[in-house]
C-alpha cells in the first residue's frame, strides 16, 4: 500500500483547531464544491516562498466553489516556531484566505500520507482525489515559477475537464515528526513519481 493518499481515494475525516479558535472536521466544508487540503507550516521556506502564489490561486477559484484548508502537522518539538501560537500570529499577520488547522497528534498527516510542506490535496465534489503533489515547481523562490500544477488542477476541474497530470511530486522541506530527526522520513515515504 502507498504512503500516500492515491487518486481515487475519498478524503479522510479529520476533528482539528483552527487558529480562529474553532475545531473542523471534513463535514464543515461540505458547502464547498471543491476542496484543497493542503499540509503546510510556519518556518519552511518552501512555504514562504509560494504562499502568496496560493493566496492568488485560493482567491482566482473561490468563486468557482473551491475552499482551501492548510495543515500545520509539524512538530513543535523540532521547530518551536511551528507551533499554534505561532500558526495564529501568521495568520493574524497575512489573513490567508483559508482555515488554517492544527495537526499537533500528527494522525491526520499520516493518514493522508503527506510528505512535505507544502503537499496539496485536490478533492472534487464527491470528495475523490483527483490531484495530489506539489503547488508550483519553483515554490521557493516565486520569481522562478514556470509551472503551476495547482491552478492548472483547479481551472481543469472547474471547467469539468479531466485533470490532466494528476500526481507530481511535492516539493518542500519534509514533514517534520515528532521525536524523529528533522529530516527522517517514514521508510515506504518516496516519491510519487519516478
Amino acid at each position: 500500500m502507498a504512503f500516500t493518499l492515491e487518486i481515487g481515494k475519498k478524503a479522510i475525516d479529520f476533528q482539528l483547531p483552527a487558529t480562529d479558535g474553532k475545531t473542523y472536521s471534513l463535514d464543515s466544508f461540505k458547502e464547498a464544491k471543491f476542496l484543497v487540503v493542503f499540509f503546510t507550516c510556519n518556518h519552511c521556506p518552501y512555504v514562504i516562498g509560494s504562499d502568496e502564489v496560493t493566496r492568488r490561486t485560493a482567491e482566482r477559484f473561490e468563486n468557482a466553489g473551491v475552499v482551501f484548508v492548510g495543515i500545520n502537522s509539524n512538530s513543535k518539538n523540532t521547530y518551536a516556531e511551528d507551533d499554534f501560537e505561532h500558526m495564529v500570529e501568521r495568520m493574524n499577520e497575512h489573513h490567508f484566505p483559508w482555515k488554517y488547522l492544527y495537526d499537533e497528534s500528527q494522525e491526520t498527516a499520516l493518514a493522508y500520507g503527506a510528505l512535505r510542506t507544502p503537499h496539496f490535496y485536490v478533492f472534487d465534489a464527491q470528495r475523490t482525489l483527483v490531484y495530489t503533489g506539489r503547488g508550483v515547481d519553483n515554490p521557493k523562490d516565486a520569481s522562478k515559477i514556470s509551472v503551476n500544477d495547482l491552478a492548472r488542477t483547479l481551472e481543469e476541474l472547474t471547467q469539468g475537464k479531466k485533470v490532466s497530470v494528476p500526481v507530481t511530486n511535492p516539493i518542500g522541506c519534509n514533514v517534520k515528526w515528532d521525536g524523529k530527526d528533522k529530516h527522517w522520513m517514514p521508510a515506504d515515504a518516496c516519491d510519487l513519481v519516478w
